[in-house]
């Protein structure tokens, strides 16, 4: 059977799995900066927000990924592979164009932390992140269709939780029921009184789409973003 799902990393929807079926397209501003069609493939609102900023004309893919960890495989790894499977997987749609495939990952120590799903489950799942530091790691893809050649980083950003109470931990779920965010908690809400540090290179990473990197990343194909 198909599913469709979304899996979100704070809040934020990061790893979008549905078919590919459509294309839901979204114009942006001036196209003569773009020497080829600039896709991104992912449904999450917050990624489109978030390359919105950048000015460039852009339209909207929905890729079906297998998000299957492989064996043995490190989160940040598995981060990497499924970026570039994203946006390889909406490619035979746009011959021509640059695609841009992101996903993310909750880690530490190795562990890989979902969505709880139920109230037990996320209490458990804060209080085992109580007082540790979350790896919030994004792998970031830009795939050229024209030439087949595929550039990929790597972003982290580091969430530190503050030793919390259970009372506390139970207060915030009962006010704020994050049940359908890996970390159990949403930054962007009144998650952030769990938290008593964030540590990286680009603020847009923990939503899901590093902004810094992908200009990188852009330019290197020869986007004039300015």
């Amino acid at each position: 059977s198909t599913q469709t799902r979304d899996d979100i990393i704070f809040g934020f929807p990061s790893q979008n799995k549905v078919l590919l079926q459509e294309v839901d397209a979204t114009p942006c501003c001036n196209e003569t900066f773009m020497p080829q069609t600039l896709i991104l493939a992912s449904t999450s609102p917050y990624r489109r927000e978030l390359l919105s900023r950048l000015g460039l004309p852009f339209e909207v893919a929905n890729p079906y990924t297998d998000e299957t960890r492989l064996p043995n495989e490190a989160p940040e790894a598995m981060a990497l592979r499924l970026s570039e499977a994203k946006a390889r997987a909406v490619s035979g749609d746009f011959p021509d164009a640059l695609i841009i495939g992101s996903d993310q990952v909750a880690t530490v120590n190795g562990e890989i932390y979902g969505k709880p799903g139920n109230h037990e489950r996320a209490i458990s799942q804060l209080r085992a992140l109580s007082g540790k530091t979350v790896n919030f790691f994004t792998g970031l893809s830009l795939f050229n269709c024209r030439t087949g050649y595929a550039e990929t980083r790597g972003v982290a950003t580091l969430v530190t939780f503050r030793e919390l109470t259970d009372k506390e931990i139970e207060n915030y779920l009962q006010r704020e029921p994050a049940y359908n965010c890996a970390g159990s908690a949403k930054s962007e809400g009144l998650g952030i009184a769990l938290l008593s540090r964030m540590q990286g290179d680009d603020p847009n990473a923990l939503v899901g789409l590093p902004l810094i990197a992908l200009c990188d990343l852009l330019r290197n194909q020869g986007v004039e973003i300015l």
